[in-house]
């Protein structure tokens, strides 16, 4: 399979200052065997899109430590307090985006939209600064689409030609991400043979992704641990 990396070879692909779009909600369809590989890096000032940072010590929380992020971009952060602290020492930009914006932004992004209008945000800090329109008579807000340099996303499996399914809710924001990344490495659970993966079953045809990279970690009681 000429997709099929080894997990330390992914960081060739990313370089200092790069925006990241990474998938996952709380731990759920992170990648976490290439978040490892990252937090033990020498990449800096990264600025990672994500719906939020993991948890303390675990996926994206392990890169709040090591020094890799600049700046980070999502939903919900106060769930990891490492990312409170960082932002309150100076260490860490925030940008908050409401989760559905959020969504919309990067499916956007992957569409080729530059942006979009929102009631979501109208009247709090969120809408400062920001374009605001008129429809039907309520106002809405300009939402500007949302890209990568690379897409580093989690998935059950691939093809040999780097098809991709998810493994029920764990796909969250996978999906968009993988259209949305200039790059886009998926971390995946197994490969198979082509035509193993009934077509009905595939979101995310092999077009959109370039690299694929075995997961490290084995699911034992309905979570991910470290495989020795």
């Amino acid at each position: 399979m000429n997709k099929l990396i080894d997990r330390s070879d992914a960081l060739n692909y990313i370089k200092d200052g790069d925006t990241l779009l990474v998938g996952g909600f709380g731990l759920s369809g992170t990648p976490l065997t290439l978040l490892d590989e990252l937090a033990n890096s020498n990449i800096r000032d990264l600025t990672v899109v994500s719906n939020n940072l993991g948890e303390v010590g675990k996926g994206l929380g392990k890169l709040l430590v090591s020094g890799n992020l600049k700046k980070a971009v999502g939903s919900y952060f106060t769930t990891n307090r490492d990312a409170v602290e960082a932002w309150k020492e100076g260490k860490l930009e925030i940008e908050l985006v409401p989760q559905g914006t959020l969504a919309e932004a990067i499916r956007c992004g992957g569409a080729g939209i530059g942006g979009f209008y929102t009631k979501t945000g109208i009247g709090t800090t969120l809408a400062d600064g920001k374009e605001q329109k008129v429809f039907d008579g309520e106002t809405y807000i300009l939402e500007q689409a949302i890209k990568g340099d690379v897409s580093i996303i989690k998935a059950l499996k691939a093809d040999t030609l780097g098809n991709l399914i998810y493994d029920h809710t764990a796909r969250n924001f996978n999906a968009v991400m993988a259209t949305a990344g200039e790059i886009v490495i998926a971390e995946v659970d197994e490969i198979v043979e082509v035509g193993d993966l009934h077509p009905l079953e595939i979101v995310t045809p092999h077009v959109y992704v370039d690299h694929v990279v075995l997961n490290k970690y084995v699911k034992k009681g309905g979570v991910y641990v470290e495989s020795i």
